[in-house]
């Protein structure tokens, strides 16, 4: 047990991907094969609840979706499961990672896969977004007002920003210090030009919001 809550608590602490992460602050994720043992452990499931967060996205067969911080896919995956007519764009700022990712997809035959090498400033989407998931990776993002106003551009007009990130008294995660409160995301996201569409509380280690873009 005490095994098992080291390897979630390393999980929890470098978040779900290097991608985002600014360059003064990034860590180092080469080795994929050897980081996928932690991200994918099944462990996980158990808090994170994929499929609950999946199911609250409302996802259309044909959507188009981005993964901003995929790491290993985790949620990438399962994300192309639920959308097997869609595309989602699972990005990332680790190459190694990125290549993972595409090998994953080919050996689980999930075509709808499209790895991206995102920037510290920009996931790089080549196409419009219907949704856009960021799990354990909001607290990395330097820059984010300019971050996510840039990231509206790639939205479609009903487009939405899911964020899941770690609360302030989640026994597991990055040091506390550099956790965001729930309150703390709302208001850099009203600043960027969003508004919360949603807010989800199943998780029992982390804060589900949804934002859409503010209407002019």
């Amino acid at each position: 047990m005490k095994q098992a809550f080291l390897v979630l608590a390393l999980a929890g602490l470098l978040g779900a991907a290097a991608a985002q992460t600014p360059h003064s602050h990034r860590h180092t994720f080469s080795g994929a094969e050897g980081w996928a043992r932690v991200f994918d452990d099944p462990a996980r499931d158990d808090w994170q609840k994929p499929q609950q967060v999946i199911e609250a996205l409302k996802l259309a067969p044909d959507a188009a979706v981005a993964d901003i911080g995929a790491g290993t896919g985790y949620f990438s995956v399962r994300l192309a499961q639920a959308a097997p007519k869609g595309r989602v764009y699972a990005a990332d700022l680790e190459p190694d990672m990125v290549k993972y990712i595409e090998q994953r997809a080919r050996q689980m035959k999930l075509a709808n896969i499209t790895a991206v090498l995102a920037a510290a400033d920009d996931p790089k989407l080549p196409a419009r977004i219907d949704r856009v998931l960021i799990v354990n990776t909001y607290h990395h993002i330097g820059s984010r007002e300019a971050y996510f106003r840039r990231l509206a551009g790639s939205l479609k007009p009903d487009g939405e920003v899911a964020i899941v990130d770690y609360t302030r008294e989640s026994p597991i995660g990055p040091p506390v210090a550099a956790r965001l409160t729930a309150a703390e995301v709302k208001a850099e996201m009203q600043r960027a030009g969003y508004v919360l569409a949603a807010e989800h509380g199943f998780l029992p280690h982390q804060y589900f919001l949804v934002f859409r873009r503010q209407q002019n």
